[in-house]
């Protein structure tokens, strides 16, 4: 299912508030309440939100959302996280770029950076970056993901061991309270830990969407990371330990 504007911003509304009612719904967006009523069935049948009397309530669970649903949310806070990111990015440098649809997004904003190298586990990473002459790109053997284009495993993690690198980028399906970034699945994240050992600086690109969400296995935590990239302010709490931590945030 690919989601609309409104979709995409209804489960956010879900997120951070833990429920949203039809009501107040149809008022914030101007529609009718039938409107949200769609809107809400559509979430429901695609598994990102569980109905409840008069409204619905973010879906928990152990699974990501589909590829596709996460290419679509959130696009423009993504590209804003990318091009902060990419701005942080020297020409004449090696980087790393991980799974996920915010680091392909870093991807389309380094389209222009001269005399760079990319090191990738991400095939749509590879094949967007085709479009830039001045980029060297690396791509890692391993097992093939067929739903994102990503490869990991145990050959995907000896690569990477192979380099050091100037930057990595990251992103993560989930951030605590804690400053933990954490992520669904383990074969991924054995992937991502070798990519911040080997790399000088690490760059975390993360929308607010992932703030407050669940996730099973432990990637890292803030304390580990150089410059969070973000589109809106962390809770006031988490901000303070990224103080403490030398952990740079910034909000694009």
């Amino acid at each position: 299912m690919a989601l609309s504007f409104r979709q995409s911003e209804i489960i956010d509304i879900a997120r951070a508030d833990g429920r949203v009612s039809v009501e107040d719904l149809a008022q914030r967006f101007d529609v009718t309440l039938q409107t949200i009523r769609r809107d809400l069935a559509d979430l429901a049948d695609s598994g990102l939100v569980e109905r409840v009397h008069g409204g619905a309530v973010p879906r928990a669970g152990v699974t990501n959302l589909a590829y596709a649903e996460r290419r679509s949310m959130n696009q423009s806070a993504k590209a804003a996280i990318a091009r902060s990111c990419a701005a942080a990015i020297p020409d004449n440098c090696s980087v790393i770029l991980n799974l996920g649809t915010t680091t392909e997004a870093v991807a389309q904003a380094l389209l222009n950076h001269r005399n760079i190298t990319v090191i990738t586990n991400n095939m749509n990473v590879a094949n967007i970056l085709m479009a830039n002459p001045s980029c060297e790109i690396m791509v890692a053997g391993g097992a093939f993901r067929r739903s994102d284009g990503g490869l990991v495993g145990e050959l995907t993690t000896q690569f990477f061991e192979q380099f050091k690198v100037d930057f990595a980028v990251i992103g993560t399906s989930a951030l605590d309270a804690d400053g933990d970034l954490l992520d669904y699945d383990l074969a991924e994240v054995r992937v991502s830990k070798t990519i911040i050992r080997q790399a000088r600086q690490v760059f975390l690109v993360c929308d607010h969407s992932k703030l407050g969400r669940s996730a099973p296995a432990r990637l890292a935590s803030l304390s580990e990371i150089s410059t969070l990239f973000t589109d809106k302010p962390l809770p006031e709490a988490l901000r303070g330990k990224c103080g403490e931590w030398s952990t740079k945030v910034t909000v694009g």
